[in-house]
Parts: structure tokens; C-alpha cells; sequence
């Protein structure tokens, strides 16, 4: 096709890379004899490979040369609807075991607030963390391990919390990859990471991990209530902080999903406004334990309060007072989108739901293929959509693998 996308040399590098067997740039980097900084360079456009190097980035990604140089682009990179395996056997402690001196708590940190920053703010955010996730939990696991060894109580400490945060983004990953166990797994070892440092605030955040693992579960309703209740209880002796606020405040957003999930509207309308919207005035938008939580978050919740109450009118009400530029975080974009999208499919206002489906396409096309919601917006679309805009609707559920 004329309007193609012409991808330089580093991007098909990187998607072949991926392609095949998504291996690491420190691993091709190692195989090439060149350094990991300098393959991300050529993947990221910034250097040019010599002829010879292209020579050997093509035999280890085992594509011909020409594949590296074609004008014509390569086929469309789908990716994997769940967990990673690598990550999977990292989890299960079957990957291979490190030896030797562990990397420092510091260096552990800046790894696991990348990764988070990548979770929260990349197009391709599934595929770019499935490449940092293996090594780091090899990587934090073992300095865990070598903790307990020693005899520095603030380091075990530090490596502990680093522990706990890492968990708390695997719980995300593996709840959104479709393997819940895996998810309530590393849930709770995010909880008995944080309670071992003896951090109050983590190990909040670990129960307000666990408790969107419930959320997930059908029926689980009642326990992630429970779970939300106990630890805000917990939090009451802590000296009050930011980072309390905000933790007491996103663990009462947990409640009010759990009443709206069983139905119960006006209490978890009443604790959005009683509770959670006090605390978010009082510490603002905030990204505290990558929880998100402030006033636009409570603003989403508000929305999703009538969307599952099949209140469209309120809910699109609700959606002109929110301004997501504000949020730190796609997925957040993400989800408020679909349930803006929700609201006008409850309406049958068929144009605006594909123009806000389209939109979610840009925003994070790999959340969209995990979407259920936004499948079956698609596949009704698709039922009783106008000509006008059955081109669109037809061209999206392809792209979907929908039709």
C-alpha cells in the first residue's frame, strides 16, 4: 500500500527481536559483541549499524539482511493475550538461579520505578514490561535471599520494599494477562514483603493490590470489601502523611467498587462523596504507590458507579467534569474511555461509541485486544451499525480479530 509505514532499520530490528523468541537487548547486544546501550541506540534510531554489524543482527535474529533493509513492512507484531512465559517461570523460581553478590537496593529501586513507569505511560506497555520483568524478579529475588543472610538490618529493609513494590506491578500485569492465580500470588507476596520491612504504607498497598485481585474474581465482591476495610482500620495509629491519605483513599475506592459490583448504588455512591472525595482533596493528584489515586481518579470512579448502574445520562454528565490529561497513568485513560464508550452504547448512540472505540485503538492497542467490553461494544457495532460507519466498525473488528 502507498500510505504503508516505512520502518527504519532499529524498529525492525526491535520488532524481529521481539518476533523472535523476545529475547532481551542485553542477550543479541552480548551475541553481536557490541554493549546494550548501543543496540538500544540503533533500535531507537540514533545510530546506524556498520554493514558488518547488520550482518550479525540479522544471523541472530535469524531474518535475512534484506528483511533489516526492505522498504516493505513487516507483518503486524500481535501481542501475546497472556502472561509471559518467562515471566511465568520467573515467578515459579524456574528460571536460572543467580549466584554471587546481589545488585544494590538502589539500583533494584530505579529498575522496579522504570518498570512501573513503562506499565503506566508506554503505548506498547504489555510488550516493553514483558522484556524488563523476567530478570528483574531473578534480579530481586535474589538480593531478597542475600538479605536474610546478612547482618544489615536497613538493607534488608530497602531490598524488602523494593520486593513489595515489584509484586504490586506483577499483580497488575498478571490480573491484566488473564492469570489471576498468578496474580493473587504475587499479592500476597507483596503483603508478606511489606509486613517483613515493617512499612505500614506498603503493606496497605499490597491489601489494596489484593483487593483488586478479588475484584477480578466473580463473586469476590465481599472478601475485596473486607480486605479494603481491614487495612484502612490498620492505617488508623500511622502518623498522618500524604502517602496515608492517599493509601486510606484508594483503599475506600476499593470498597466503592465492591458495593457497585453487588449492586448496592446509593452506598457506594454515599462513601465516594463521604469518604473518598475528602481524602482526595486533601492530598490531590497523586501517584503514591502508583495507586493514581486524587480527584480525577474519584471522578472515573463516579462514572463507573453509572455505567454499572446503566445510568448513561448521569454518567456522561459526569464524564464532561473529568479531565484525564491529569492522569499519570494510560490504563487509567484507558479504562475511563471505555466507560465513556459504555455510556453512549447504552444509548445507542452508535457514532459516538465508535469515534471513543477508535480512540481507545490509539490510546493503547494492546489493552484493547484484552478488552472484553470493548470486544463486545465491536461485535454489536458490527449487528446494527449504519453504512455510514459500517467501514469503520468492519476495519476495527479486523484489526481485533473480531471478523
Amino acid at each position: 500500500m502507498a500510505d504503508s509505514p516505512k520502518l527504519p532499520i532499529g524498529a525492525r530490528i526491535r520488532y524481529y527481536r521481539r518476533k523472535h523468541g523476545n529475547r532481551s537487548q542485553a542477550v543479541i547486544a552480548g551475541l553481536c559483541g557490541i554493549t546494550e546501550r548501543y543496540l538500544s541506540l540503533i533500535e531507537t534510531g540514533k545510530r546506524i549499524p556498520s554493514s558488518d554489524l547488520l550482518a550479525r543482527l540479522a544471523a541472530e535474529l535469524d531474518v535475512p539482511v534484506a528483511a533489516l533493509l526492505t522498504d516493505e513492512p513487516p507483518p503486524k507484531n500481535t501481542a501475546s493475550l497472556t502472561t509471559a512465559p518467562d515471566i511465568a517461570r520467573a515467578l515459579m523460581g524456574h528460571g536460572s538461579a543467580r549466584t554471587g553478590p546481589a545488585a544494590a537496593p538502589a539500583e533494584l529501586r530505579e529498575r522496579v520505578e522504570q518498570a512501573w513507569r513503562t506499565w503506566q505511560t508506554s503505548e506498547e506497555r504489555f510488550t516493553d514490561v514483558e522484556e524488563l520483568l523476567p530478570a528483574l524478579i531473578a534480579d530481586v529475588e535474589h538480593a531478597v535471599r542475600v538479605s536474610r543472610m546478612g547482618n544489615d538490618p536497613a538493607a534488608r529493609r530497602d531490598v524488602l520494599r523494593v520486593a513489595a513494590d515489584l509484586y504490586g506491578l506483577l499483580r497488575s500485569y498478571c490480573r491484566r494477562t488473564g492469570r489471576l492465580d498468578l496474580s493473587l500470588m504475587v499479592a500476597d507476596r507483596a503483603r508478606r514483603a511489606a509486613d517483613d520491612a515493617d512499612d505500614p504504607i506498603r503493606l496497605a498497598a499490597a491489601h489494596w493490590n489484593l483487593g483488586h485481585c478479588l475484584l477480578s474474581q466473580k463473586g469476590a465482591a465481599e472478601e475485596a470489601g473486607e480486605v479494603a476495610h481491614l487495612a484502612t482500620e490498620q492505617l488508623r495509629d500511622v502518623p498522618d502523611s500524604d502517602e496515608k491519605t492517599a493509601m486510606q483513599g484508594a483503599l475506600e475506592l476499593v470498597q466503592v467498587v465492591a458495593d457497585a459490583q453487588r449492586r448496592k448504588w446509593w452506598r457506594a455512591r454515599e462513601r465516594l462523596v463521604k469518604q473518598a472525595t475528602p481524602l482526595g482533596k486533601r492530598v490531590g493528584d497523586s501517584n503514591i504507590q502508583w495507586t493514581v489515586f486524587g480527584p480525577t481518579n474519584i471522578h472515573l470512579h463516579a462514572l463507573s458507579i453509572e455505567m454499572l448502574a446503566g445510568e448513561s445520562a448521569e454518567g456522561l454528565r459526569l464524564a464532561d467534569e473529568v479531565d484525564i490529561s491529569r492522569l499519570p497513568s494510560r490504563e487509567r485513560q484507558f479504562t475511563f474511555t471505555l466507560e465513556l464508550a459504555r455510556c453512549y452504547d447504552l444509548r445507542r448512540d452508535d457514532a459516538a461509541v465508535l469515534v471513543h472505540l477508535l480512540d481507545l485503538e490509539k490510546l493503547s492497542p494492546e489493552d484493547m485486544t484484552r478488552s472484553v467490553l470493548a470486544a463486545d461494544m465491536v461485535t454489536g457495532l458490527l449487528h446494527r451499525v449504519r453504512p455510514t460507519y459500517r467501514r469503520q466498525a468492519a476495519g476495527l473488528a479486523e484489526r481485533l480479530g473480531l471478523a
